[in-house]
């Protein structure tokens, strides 16, 4: 996580008051984190982060020093979700062989502490851009950062998974097979209508996707918005938000990340209105082209299958947070026509057709 800042800075978190549903014992969690973290001399203050995390994200300070604390959210789960000591192993595992993720501190699985499992990790300075455009720099600076992040996503898939211990994190192999069959469950279980391009991507989809059992560590939800840069450097500190990571096929990560170039949704991340090379950011083939480079492929066949994929992914994830809001279960009103999900969805059909 980055310093606190103005909110009107976009690189910054929004940091306040921890929120009425989700305050922890103080008593309870200052006796466990002297025990396990550290024991400074001054008293413990909580705040929160107020964006960007299914799993709540605390901030807690003393003095000078800061950590993060991360938890499951309050009340019942799908046994498969919100699972935190999944992200502390994982980040655990890569931070001992120099890849860059915040430092991990302590995990306690005991719920009678704060009433769930959570995790205390390093507070870090830098930089998240929550605007994939990058306003306000030059082409030069842009095409470091885009650089830096097509680096640290080949260097990920390229970490030797058994020998940091991470062997069982995931079933490897048939990734994709098993990932459709999960969305168009997911997406049945959250259905509201009848979508006609979603239809033709769950009757098409299991049959385009290649056969290849290449595994890697994959992050899941790796983009712009979940690295952190280096205070003034273009140079990625930490990877976040390992929720979703498994073990999984490298190119479900490399299409997830150029959704962007197809994205017209500000809040997820779009490039919408500008000329990518213009500005220094590489432009689909380009980015994809130095991804292979750094992995020692000649190219990636079928990509736009893959591609099609991270779109139907998304855009079932999308459907079960538009049904939640619409129940009056989620974090926002409703949209009136779902328009992201049909968006991505009709997208991701006109790329199966390239």
């Amino acid at each position: 996580m980055t310093a606190a800042a103005p909110d009107t800075d976009p690189r910054q978190p929004s940091i306040g008051a921890v929120r009425d549903n989700q305050r922890l014992d103080k008593a309870a969690l200052n006796t466990w984190f002297r025990a396990h973290v550290a024991d400074p001399a001054e008293p413990l203050v909580l705040s929160q982060f107020n964006r960007g995390a299914s799993n709540p994200t605390y901030l807690i300070t003393a003095g000078t020093q800061r950590w993060v604390l991360r938890k499951k959210p309050p009340g019942t789960l799908l046994p498969s979700a919100h699972q935190v000591d999944r992200e502390y192993r994982v980040m655990s595992a890569l931070g001992g062989i120099g890849f860059p993720v915040p430092r991990m501190r302590a995990l306690c699985e005991d719920a009678s502490v704060i009433g769930t499992a959570f995790y205390v990790m390093d507070f870090l300075e830098g930089r998240i851009f929550r605007n994939a455009r990058l306003p306000g720099m030059q082409p030069a600076e842009r095409a470091a950062i885009y650089d830096d992040l097509n680096a640290t996503l080949a260097r990920l898939h390229q970490v030797d998974y058994a020998a940091i211990g991470l062997a069982d994190y995931g079933r490897p192999g048939n990734y994709f097979q098993r990932q459709i069959d999960r969305w168009i469950k997911q997406y049945r279980g959250a259905e509201t209508e009848t979508i006609p391009a979603m239809e033709r991507l769950i009757a098409e989809l299991p049959a385009r996707i290649p056969v290849s059992d290449e595994v890697s560590i994959a992050h899941g939800d790796y983009r712009l918005e979940n690295v952190m840069f280096h205070p003034t450097e273009p140079r990625i500190i930490a990877v976040l938000d390992w929720e979703l990571s498994t073990l999984g096929h490298p190119l479900a990560d490399v299409a997830y990340g150029c959704i962007l170039y197809h994205s017209t949704s500000e809040s997820w991340g779009t490039l919408e209105g500008i000329d990518p090379k213009a500005a220094g950011i590489p432009t689909e083939d380009e980015y994809v082209a130095a991804y292979c480079r750094r992995t020692g492929r000649a190219s990636i066949p079928d990509f736009n299958v893959y591609l099609a994929f991270s779109m139907f992914r998304l855009a079932a994830i999308g459907q079960g947070v538009y049904k939640r809001n619409l129940i009056g279960i989620g974090n926002a009103p409703a949209s009136g026509d779902n328009a992201n999900t049909k968006h991505l969805a009709a997208t991701a059909c006109t790329i199966l057709d390239r």
